[in-house]
């Protein structure tokens, strides 16, 4: 599984970074998120999927191997 944020749609809510804190890291600056890595390890893909989910801007964007 992959996973990656669309930054248009990123308006910094912070929820995926406070539900899977290993791979989402927030921007300094105005708060948008981006992944820690493309590849999301096994031990995370809930996290992921949890945090894709309760994206209010619908900004993580999952694609499955």
């Amino acid at each position: 599984m992959k996973v990656r944020v669309d930054q248009e749609r990123c308006q910094g809510h912070t929820l995926c970074a406070m539900i899977a804190p290993d791979m989402f890291q927030l921007s300094d600056i105005d708060g948008s998120s981006s992944p820690v890595t493309e590849v999301v390890p096994p031990d995370q893909v809930e996290l992921v999927r949890e945090a894709a989910h309760s994206c209010p801007e619908q900004a993580i964007l999952i694609e499955e191997d």
